[in-house]
């Protein structure tokens, strides 16, 4: 097993409102410590050094909640301080996550000065109807200006994110969105379908969604956009432009590590010990309402895991068969241990079937479908 490339990931749960569709670690917040929370961020960062092993961070993710809330001065405080314990890459890729309703020009600018080289930003729709029932607070219009300010104050790496299936949306509404999105010139876009997940209001009161014929008229149409405007699709619900794949991202579904600070944070790293011999790779989760992690004497890491050697198959391929290209076979080796033949015999059944490629950790076009169905014959490895 070897040490994989380094990500840092930094929580920021407040937001203006808790949206129905959002099962985030998110909550309502008129009045935001940021004093206080960037002093636990140091704090919190301070106990994890020691899973850094004298790798240089190949990227940091700043996600909520809505991490547009927080001024450029937080954010340059911060990298500086992240820099000062870990060394960057010098060609390390920081993104913030922005909401159209929370930013103006001149925030913009102060996040590019303090280092921040990709945005992305939460549209999800460009039309009323839609932003109404998702319980968004920008419109449309916003939405665009936000975009376009952002390009103005410097960024030119910039993903959109968009939803489709939405509440009985037709499928001219959902290519609409896309269409507008393109236009505006992003280098990414995450376009991917609404689902209902637990704990969301949503949940409790099920909208009227698209049928499933409907949906995948959608995603038909949708993809042709896409690929006629020169995106190409990576990933589940990641299309990028050449050379514009998120770095962040790609990292998480190549089971590279990364450390998370801030409430609710996740982590998953590789430890190799070797005076002692030993070499696991471990999950932790940090505390996850604002008000523990901001107590006097906090204790950040509440769940923490090793992962049993069995499950590494199980959790590799998990990450890696979301991607379009999927990985050499020696990665599994590298990134866990594991030779190839631990996911012997399902994954000859799988080739003999025609829904994983040979000689490479990829689905084929059919089993991109059954993706799902898949990992089923692996969870029990």
């Amino acid at each position: 097993m070897n040490l994989p490339p380094l990500s840092l990931y930094v929580h920021i749960p407040w937001c203006v409102r808790k949206c129905p569709y959002c099962d985030f670690n998110s909550h309502v917040g008129n009045d935001i410590p940021e004093t206080q929370y960037l002093a636990q961020l140091k704090l919190d960062l301070a106990e994890d050094l020691n899973f850094v092993q004298n790798r240089p961070l190949r990227s940091i993710f700043f996600g909520g909640g809505t991490p547009s809330l927080m001024s450029g001065e937080f954010y340059n405080e911060l990298l500086r301080f992240i820099e000062s314990k870990i060394s960057f890459h010098p060609e390390i890729e920081i993104t913030l996550e922005a909401n159209p309703g929370t930013t103006e020009v001149a925030r913009f600018k102060a996040y590019r000065q303090a280092g921040i080289n990709r945005l992305s930003v939460g549209v999800q729709s460009f039309q009323s109807e839609y932003l109404r029932g998702l319980g968004r607070i920008h419109s449309g219009g916003e939405a665009i200006r936000a975009i376009e300010q952002a390009q103005n104050a410097g960024f030119d790496n910039l993903n959109i994110d968009l939803m489709h299936g939405l509440s009985e949306q037709r499928l001219e509404h959902a290519i609409a969105d896309l269409k507008q999105a393109i236009d505006l010139g992003p280098t990414h876009l995450s376009w991917y379908q609404l689902t209902i997940e637990q704990n969301t209001e949503y949940f409790r009161h099920p909208p009227k969604l698209p049928e499933d014929e409907a949906l995948w008229d959608i995603q038909k149409a949708g993809v042709e956009v896409l690929n006629d405007a020169g995106f190409s699709q990576y990933e589940v619900s990641a299309y990028a432009k050449k050379g514009r794949a998120a770095q962040h991202n790609l990292n998480y579904w190549t089971f590279g590590d990364y450390i998370g600070i801030g409430a609710g944070s996740h982590s998953k790293v590789t430890v190799i010990d070797k005076p002692n011999g030993s070499e696991y790779i471990q999950r932790y989760r940090k505390t996850r309402t604002p008000k523990d992690y901001l107590l006097p004497k906090p204790i950040f890491r509440v769940a923490q895991e090793i992962i049993a050697k069995e499950d590494l198959g199980f959790e590799f391929l998990m990450n890696v068969l979301r991607l379009n290209q999927g990985v050499e076979e020696t990665m599994l080796l590298s990134r866990t241990g594991l030779d190839i033949s631990a996911l012997e015999p399902q994954l000859s059944d799988l080739r003999k079937l025609g829904l994983i490629k040979n000689i490479h950790l990829c689905t084929t076009e059919k089993g991109h479908l059954f993706l799902n169905s898949i990992l089923e014959k692996f969870a029990d490895i």
